[in-house]
C-alpha cells in the first residue's frame, strides 16, 4: 500500500506539472505537409466513424441491460439463426470497411508515389551523422550533433534541444516539392520527421524514396528511428524551411563555399590553421569514439594519445581515415582540407609528434 501510495503521488506531481502539460496532447499532430495533412484528416474520418460505431453499440447494450433486465419482468428473448440479424451485422461492417478503404488508398497512394519532384535532395546515413546532397544544385554536407549538446552529455545544465541540435541543418524551401533519396554508408538508419509525415529506412546499398511539399516556413526536427549502434541518440535532424528567394541565396552561398574549399586544397596550409580546423572536425566526427581528450575507450576504441598509428607513417593513417578499418567507417565523405586538418590534429594534439599532413597529401592518397 505504501509504495501504491508513492508512486500515486509520483504520477500526480508528474501529470500537474508545467513541462507535462506543456508535453500532453490527445490527438495526432497535423503536420506541416500536404501529405501530412492528408495523413490527418484521414484519422480524424476514421476517428469519427469509430465514435460513431461506440455511440450506436454502447446506446443499444445500455439501453437493452436498463429497459429489458429481469427486475422488470421482462423476459429473454430465445432466437436462433437468424438470417435477417446475421445479415445486418456482417452487411453493415462491410459497408463501413469499404468506405473507409477508398480514401485510405487514395492517402496511401499519395504518399508512396510522386509523378513530379520540384527538386531532390539525397540523405544519406552514418555513424552517427547525416550527409546531404543536392545534385541539382552540386552542393553537399555533413550534419552533425551539435558540440553544445557533446559538451552538455554529463552536465546537469542541459542546453536548449539538447540532443536535438546539429551544426548544420538542412535548407528547403516552402511550397515546393521534395523528393528525398535515402540511403545509408554503413548500417540501417531512419531518416524521421514527424512534422513532414516522412519516416523511410536508410538501407545500405538501396536508395529508398519519401517526398513531402511543406507549407510552413519554420524549424522542424527529428531524429534517427532505428537503433544504429552506440551513438544512436545522438544523430538527430534539423530542417529550416524558408522562402523561394532566400533558398535561392542560400544555394548561391553554399555554391561559393564549395568553390572556396576547392582551391583551399590546393595551396599549402600553415600548421596552426591545419590545427585549429581539425579540432572541430576531430569533436565533431571522432570525439565520439577516441574522446576528446584522445583516450579512446580501452578495449573498444583506441586511444589517440601516443598511438602507433598517429605517431607513425602519415601514409598508413591517411589510409584507415579515408578507407576505414573494422569498426571504423570511412570518412571519404570530407573534403581534402577537412581531412588533412584533423588527421594533423589528431598526429600534432594530446602530446603526440607525428608529421603534419596537407591537402595534397590527402589528393594523393585517395
Amino acid at each position: 500500500m505504501k509504495q501504491l501510495l508513492t508512486l500515486t503521488g509520483a504520477i500526480t506531481a508528474l501529470m500537474s506539472s508545467k513541462a507535462a502539460i506543456a508535453e500532453y496532447g490527445l490527438n495526432m499532430t497535423k503536420g506541416v505537409s500536404t501529405i501530412s495533412g492528408d495523413i490527418y484528416s484521414l484519422h480524424m474520418m476514421v476517428f469519427w466513424v469509430c465514435l460513431a460505431i461506440g455511440v450506436v453499440v454502447f446506446g443499444a447494450m445500455f439501453y437493452s441491460i436498463i429497459n429489458h433486465r429481469k427486475s422488470k419482468g421482462v423476459k429473454a428473448a430465445h432466437f436462433h439463426e437468424s438470417t435477417t440479424v446475421e445479415f445486418i451485422w456482417t452487411g453493415i461492417p462491410i459497408l463501413i470497411l469499404v468506405a473507409m478503404a477508398i480514401p485510405a488508398s487514395k492517402v496511401l497512394i499519395d504518399a508512396e508515389v510522386l509523378d513530379k519532384a520540384d527538386m531532390t535532395v539525397k540523405v544519406t546515413g552514418h555513424q552517427w551523422k547525416w550527409q546531404y546532397d543536392y545534385p541539382e544544385e552540386g552542393i553537399g554536407f555533413m550534419s552533425n550533433l551539435a558540440q553544445s549538446s557533446r559538451d552538455a552529455t554529463k552536465l546537469d545544465d542541459k542546453p536548449e534541444n539538447y540532443l536535438l541540435e546539429v551544426d548544420k541543418r538542412l535548407v528547403l524551401p516552402v511550397d515546393t516539392k521534395v523528393r528525398f533519396l535515402i540511403t545509408s554508408n554503413d548500417v540501417i538508419h531512419s531518416w524521421w520527421v514527424p512534422a513532414f509525415a516522412v519516416k523511410q529506412d536508410a538501407n545500405p546499398g538501396f536508395i529508398n524514396d519519401a517526398w513531402a511539399e511543406i507549407t510552413e516556413e519554420g524549424t522542424y526536427r527529428g531524429q534517427c528511428a532505428e537503433l544504429c549502434g552506440k551513438d544512436h541518440g545522438y544523430m538527430p535532424i534539423v530542417v529550416d524551411v524558408i522562402s523561394k528567394d532566400a533558398f535561392a541565396t542560400w544555394v548561391t552561398e553554399q555554391q561559393a563555399d564549395k568553390a572556396a574549399a576547392a582551391a583551399s586544397a590546393t595551396k599549402t596550409w600553415y600548421e596552426d590553421e591545419l590545427f585549429a580546423n581539425g579540432e572541430t572536425i576531430y569533436n565533431a566526427n571522432c570525439s565520439g569514439c577516441h574522446q576528446k581528450d584522445g583516450s579512446g575507450i580501452p578495449g573498444v576504441f583506441p586511444a589517440m594519445k601516443g598511438s602507433n598509428i598517429t605517431n607513425g607513417p602519415a601514409a598508413d593513417h591517411l589510409n584507415i581515415v579515408i578507407n576505414g578499418k573494422g569498426g571504423m567507417p570511412s570518412f571519404k565523405m570530407l573534403g581534402d582540407a577537412d581531412l588533412a586538418s584533423v588527421i594533423t590534429y589528431e598526429r600534432r594534439a594530446f602530446g603526440n609528434n607525428g608529421s603534419v599532413v596537407q591537402p595534397s597529401d590527402v589528393t594523393s592518397a585517395r
